[in-house]
């Protein structure tokens, strides 16, 4: 007999479970780590991205030109692999980090990759988006998490058909196809805010039209050339982010609000590091999303006494993630058993949230306001030199919390504590020049005026009165927030 699992759709009967259990767009737990060493982690630059980006690009272009040259020989199947591996496999890695915007310091420059890796994928750009926000704020939570690569029970028909992407390449497709002809499904309703649906179709429409110039291409020249080229490489090429991406989560706990439990960090020698962008460091990506790609292995060395000790290589990734499956093809509720160090002081605890004393549910996409009401009452916060210039400070008074932001010295910002999109403190979170970026999904607000900058942020936070009196900072409560809706 057939053992049946559970429904993954976003828009399932699990979602509702989730909600209930306090699951979804819970407090997850965090390391204790120096907010000084995060700080200067976070920080982005330009230069070493492009270099990259370039090494990549110029990788693809030489590799598709040997495979041009080796047309019509037995040279071009490797020449071949190897484009399609850097074309549908490697794009990911791209994709996924400037689509987190923290690849480059200058935010249209990410944009700027991002699109193209999209289309790379057959990944639709603003559904995706949203979507990695959802498994950000709710990872490997069933009903919730859009992005579960291998829900259970998997046999190894449905392993091998997924590094092939013979079944969920044409699914991407075919939904971007019906995307592009206003036939949006409930999974991406449920995803992506209404307001943003057009953006949707105009995205597929773009894609769809693109891959059907080339298929037109093709018909009239009388050779799939065109092809191997442009859209084919989105299938033969997908096994390396395949391979990559099912270390990432496969095999692990479910419904946990504890990455350790659920996401998995592996050491890999610098080849496969930069094909995966230092996407192995996964586990600790997941816990400091503010900190970019470059950045991720001297944060695992400053973390990793807090954390399960990462695969000692792929192999041995593979080794725990197959048996694991092989648990879970007979019993879908077999899990990972992974024993964790003892919490230090200043960790964050994960906590559900409780909705009893709220009126239904609500997503996280959909909460409003930062804030609770404020005091007015001025509040002394400290001498002038406690604050370093870049930092952001969390700030408890009154039932409230707030961020204060040291712009300059004996410059500040204050401003609501919580992001609007969602349960996370922006004092842990990275400031950008004047921008307070979110520490759980890359979203950005204008320290100065509260403004929403960057989604998945929509709404502003309140600001509120800051200045420095006598070398000391003193904060006065009550701003009031705008709104804004990033492009």
């Amino acid at each position: 007999m057939a053992v049946v699992g559970r429904d993954y759709r976003v828009s399932g009967p699990e979602r509702e479970r989730a909600l209930a259990a306090g699951l979804a767009d819970a407090t997850w737990y965090r390391p204790a780590i120096d907010p000084g060493a995060l700080a200067r982690l976070s920080e982005r630059t330009d230069a070493r991205a492009a270099a990259d980006t370039l090494l990549w690009l110029g990788l693809l272009v030489a590799s598709g030109f040997v495979a041009w040259l080796a047309l019509g020989s037995w040279w071009a199947i490797p020449a071949f692999a190897v484009y399609g591996a850097l074309y549908g496999g490697a794009a990911d890695s791209r994709w996924h980090e400037f689509g987190h915007g923290t690849g480059f310091r200058t935010t249209w420059l990410n944009d700027l990759v991002y699109y193209p890796a999209s289309f790379m994928l057959w990944r639709e750009p603003t559904v995706w988006r949203w979507s990695h926000f959802r498994h950000h704020t709710d990872t490997i939570i069933v009903g919730r998490d859009a992005e579960i690569g291998f829900p259970r029970p998997r046999s190894r028909r449905d392993i091998v058909s997924t590094f092939c992407h013979l079944v969920g390449g044409p699914r991407l497709l075919a939904r971007m196809v019906r995307h592009a002809f206003g036939r949006i499904d409930d999974d991406t309703r449920d995803l992506v805010p209404a307001g943003e649906l057009a953006r949707v179709r105009l995205e597929a429409q773009v894609f769809v039209a693109i891959l059907a110039g080339v298929v037109v291409w093709a018909a009239v020249i009388g050779s799939p050339v065109p092809l191997l080229f442009v859209g084919l490489p989105t299938i033969y090429g997908a096994w390396l982010f395949v391979f990559f991406g099912m270390m990432q989560h496969a095999g692990l706990r479910e419904d946990v609000l504890d990455h350790r439990h659920n996401t998995r960090t592996v050491h890999m020698n610098p080849v496969f590091r930069f094909l995966y962008s230092n996407m192995n460091f996964h586990l600790e990506h997941h816990l400091f999303p503010t900190v970019p790609y470059r950045s991720l292995p001297e944060l695992h060395s400053l973390v990793a006494d807090q954390l399960p000790p990462p695969a000692p290589s792929c192999v041995a990734a593979y080794r725990e993630i197959f048996d694991a499956l092989a648990h879970q093809h007979a019993d879908p509720t077999w899990e990972i058993d992974r024993p964790l160090p003892p919490a230090r002081v200043g960790a964050t605890v994960p906590q559900p949230v409780d909705r009893s004393a709220t009126r239904g549910t609500v997503d996280a996409a959909d909460h409003r306001g930062g804030a609770t009401p404020v005091s007015s009452t001025s509040i002394d916060l400290g001498p002038v030199g406690d604050f370093a210039v870049g930092r952001l400070t969390r700030v408890d008074h009154d039932g409230c919390t707030y961020a204060l932001a040291c712009l300059g010295p004996g410059e500040f910002a204050l401003t609501d504590g919580m992001c609007t999109h969602g349960a996370a403190h922006l004092a842990d979170g990275a400031l950008l020049g004047d921008v307070i970026e979110c520490p759980r999904h890359n979203g950005r607000f204008d320290a100065r005026t509260g403004a929403a900058c960057r989604r998945p942020a929509r709404v502003a936070i309140g600001t509120h009165r800051v200045a420095v009196v006598d070398g000391r900072v003193v904060a006065e409560p009550g701003g009031t927030a705008g709104s804004a809706d990033p492009a």
